[in-house]
C-alpha cells in the first residue's frame, strides 16, 4: 500500500534558447515548464513555487512572463542570473519547481535542446 499524502518535492530542468529575444525566451521556458509539469503529472495548483534562471547572454525577456502566461500567475516567481563560467552552456534557463505530488512518487527531471548534455546521468 502506497502513501498518497501529498509530499513537496523539488523538479529540476534545463534548455536552450535559440536567439535572445522575447518569443524565443518564452517559446522554449513554456516548453520546458509544460514538459516537466507534464512528466511528472503535476497539476498547477500543486506548484509551490518557481525559481527560473538564465544565462546572462539573455536579456530579451524574464523566462517568468512564460510561467504567468501558462497560468502559474499566482505562484511566486523568481527569476535570476546563472554565474557567468566560462564554457557554460549558453543562452540557458533554467528552472526549479517545488511541487506536491503523492508521497514516494518518482520525479523526472527535464532537459531539452542544448542542455541535454548537463544531466547526461537522466533519462531522456
Amino acid at each position: 500500500m502506497t502513501d498518497d499524502t501529498p509530499r513537496l518535492y523539488a523538479l529540476r530542468g534545463a534548455t536552450t534558447v535559440e536567439r535572445d529575444t522575447s518569443d524565443d525566451i518564452a517559446a522554449r521556458t513554456a516548453e520546458l515548464l509544460g514538459v516537466v509539469l507534464d512528466r511528472n503529472d503535476v497539476d498547477i495548483d500543486d506548484v509551490v513555487s518557481v525559481i527560473l534562471s538564465a544565462t546572462p547572454d539573455l536579456r530579451a525577456d524574464f523566462p517568468a512572463v512564460a510561467a504567468r502566461s501558462m497560468g502559474l500567475s499566482h505562484t511566486p516567481l523568481l527569476c535570476c542570473q546563472e554565474i557567468a563560467v566560462e564554457g557554460a552552456v549558453e543562452r540557458c534557463v533554467r528552472v526549479l519547481l517545488h511541487v506536491y505530488l503523492p508521497a514516494g512518487s518518482d520525479v523526472h527531471h527535464v532537459y531539452l535542446h542544448g542542455a541535454l548534455h548537463l544531466r547526461l546521468d537522466l533519462p531522456e
